[in-house]
């Protein structure tokens, strides 16, 4: 098992390669599926410091276009939502989200929480492109201060010590 996995990471952490799988990790982890993207922005930004800011993008417009997804699912699963109406907790939320709006997509870059949210967005038939500019925006600045902070915090050869 170990054979193919060197050759597959390596082949994963080609630039031209590279960029198209954050994009899909990206995007496969703003929906529900519990995964994060950081890492391998972080790998291939640690591997490629010369693609910091296209890492940063594509990944930025694959997890934007997962929480646009994540939206669709909300709009699309008002019914089975609707079994919860009336809890104290749901109509606390509702409150919130109806008062913020899609101002409250910013928030879509938070573990655990971001994903539900741009779906309960859906599900309150909030407008989507303000929805999914607000995420654009959350996504971002978290890709950015995520893979800095981590670039910064560990030393240089880290993730060569790790790999082998």
């Amino acid at each position: 098992m170990d054979a193919w996995i060197a050759p597959l990471l390596h082949t994963l952490s080609l630039p031209e390669v590279g960029l198209t799988t954050v994009f899909v990790v990206a995007l496969v982890s703003a929906t529900l599926l519990p995964m994060g993207s950081e890492p391998a922005v972080f790998a291939l930004v640690k591997l490629n410091p010369e693609l910091f800011w296209p890492a940063v993008l594509v990944a930025t417009v694959g997890n934007t276009a997962g929480g646009a997804i994540s939206w669709a699912m909300g709009y699309g699963a008002h019914a089975a939502i609707d079994r919860a109406r009336g809890s104290p907790t749901h109509l606390r939320a509702l409150d919130w989200l109806e008062r913020f709006g899609p101002k409250a997509c910013l928030l879509s870059w938070l573990p655990a929480v971001g994903d539900p949210l741009c779906a309960v967005a859906g599900w309150l038939k909030f407008p989507f492109w303000p929805c999914v500019a607000y995420m654009a925006i959350g996504k971002f600045a978290r890709y950015v201060v995520m893979t800095a902070a981590l670039l910064w915090l560990l030393p240089g050869d880290w993730l060569a010590r790790w790999a082998g």
